[in-house]
């Protein structure tokens, strides 16, 4: 029975009843009245429309690109600031208060200074997005190379590892775990802060411009087709990393 449930077409039914159940009570309350709402029909042809112009492709395009533009800048420079805190405790005690007093501010907070140092565009845009990226990537690597265990720092002293060896084959295997944890959030923080800051600046092409535009407009059908690509979107990237994060992970059997 068990073996049945995890098959994934069957996965994917049941996960799909309740979208349908939602759906339908959501024809329900327009069709009765009861709510102002934008029925299904119209959230459809609205899909039609932007599909049919090209702008819902420019702008998941754009959005894409700068999620994954923000998300490959900082969650490297995360992952060497978490490792070399891990490694160096001057490091740490230099760095670490500082690191952690600037991650308390929310990631939308620091888009009005970088707005007046850089101006209001893409490249803000992606100064905050990698921000956001760089926090939990830092904050993993830290926590994973600090936690190997010393019998293995051990065997690369018995072996004469330098530094860079020590890295490459004891303390970055062995924190690895942690360290795609951190990437893992890394890449939902970059996405919501994508959204975020394109709602909040409306500069170019984009989802959250887009949603921002129809908010103005008044199209809550468009403004509902924007939210359900941005969440289809989001759990499509999390499913794919989380299928690569198994796969590099696949000595571990207790990964799921």
């Amino acid at each position: 029975m068990n073996g049945w449930l995890a098959r994934f077409p069957v996965r994917a039914a049941i996960g799909l009843v309740v979208p349908a159940l939602l759906i339908l009570w959501w024809h329900w309350r327009t069709s009765a009245q009861i709510a102002t709402f934008a029925p299904p029909a119209a959230v459809g042809r609205a899909l039609a429309e932007l599909l049919h112009s090209g702008d819902l492709l420019r702008d998941t395009l754009s959005t894409l690109k700068r999620a994954f533009v923000g998300l490959a800048i900082g969650a490297p420079l995360g992952v060497a600031a978490g490792v070399a805190m891990g490694i160096w405790r001057p490091v740490d005690r230099t760095l670490g208060p500082l690191l952690h007093a600037l991650r308390q501010v929310p990631m939308i907070g620091w888009l009005p200074l970088m707005g007046l140092w850089f101006g209001v565009g893409e490249g803000t845009e992606v100064i905050v997005i990698g921000m956001s990226a760089f926090f939990p990537s830092m904050l993993n690597s830290h926590a994973g190379v600090a936690q190997v265990e010393r019998r293995y720092l051990d065997v690369g002293s018995i072996l004469r590892f330098n530094t860079a060896q020590r890295i490459r084959f004891i303390l970055l295997p062995a924190a690895m775990p942690l360290v795609l944890t951190g990437i893992t959030q890394a890449l939902a923080f970059s996405w919501i802060a994508t959204i975020g800051t394109e709602l909040l600046t409306g500069a170019g092409s984009g989802l959250g411009v887009a949603m921002s535009q129809a908010q103005v407009q008044q199209r809550l059908d468009v403004m509902l087709v924007v939210i359900a690509v941005t969440a289809a979107l989001g759990f499509l990237i999390n499913q794919i990393f989380r299928r690569l994060r198994q796969s590099l992970l696949r000595w571990q059997p207790s990964v799921q």
